[in-house]
C-alpha cells in the first residue's frame, strides 16, 4: 500500500473550516447556535447547536446539551449529546449525560456516565416497518 496514509479518515478534520471559536478563558452564558463548525476552548453555560461539527478541546467545557452533525470531545460535558453522525470521545474527554449517535468511538481513558442510544443512519429508500394484518378476503393490508 504505497502512498497510502493510514490516517486518511482524519484528513477532513484538519481541513475543517471553523466558523466560531470560543477561546480559552472565555465564559459564554446562554445558548449557542451556528451553521458552521464550532470549536470550544472555554466554557459554555447553555445548549450548543451546530449544523456541522462541534470540537470541544481538552480545556473546553459545556454545561448544557449538544446537538450537531459530528462531535469530537476532549473536554468536559455535563448534558445530553445528540449527534446525527459520529461522536468521538477522546482520552481526556468526560461526558456526564446521555448520548444519541449513529457512530460512537470512545478512546481508552475517557469517562462516560450515562446512557447511549445508537441510531441507524437515515435511509430514505426504506419505509418504516408497519404492522400488517390480513383482512377477511385473505389480502394483506398495512396498518399504520
Amino acid at each position: 500500500m504505497l502512498g497510502k496514509n493510514k490516517n486518511d479518515t482524519y484528513n477532513d478534520d484538519t481541513r475543517t473550516k471553523i466558523g466560531t471559536v470560543i477561546g480559552e478563558g472565555t465564559v459564554f452564558d446562554g445558548d449557542l447556535s451556528s451553521p458552521e463548525t464550532i470549536r470550544i476552548d472555554g466554557v459554555i453555560n447553555g445548549n450548543c447547536t451546530c449544523d456541522k461539527k462541534l470540537i470541544l478541546s481538552a480545556s473546553g467545557e459545556v454545561k448544557g446539551n449538544i446537538s450537531a452533525q459530528s462531535v469530537i470531545i476532549s473536554g468536559k460535558v455535563a448534558g445530553d449529546i445528540v449527534v446525527k453522525g459520529k461522536l468521538e470521545l477522546l482520552a481526556t474527554g468526560k461526558i456526564d449525560g446521555d448520548i444519541t449517535a449513529a457512530s460512537l468511538v470512545i478512546d481508552e481513558g475517557a469517562c462516560f456516565d450515562g446512557r447511549c442510544t445508537m441510531t441507524a443512519p437515515q435511509d430514505k429508500t426504506r419505509e418504516p416497518a408497519a404492522a400488517s394484518e390480513k383482512d377477511s378476503s385473505g389480502k394483506t393490508e398495512k396498518k399504520a
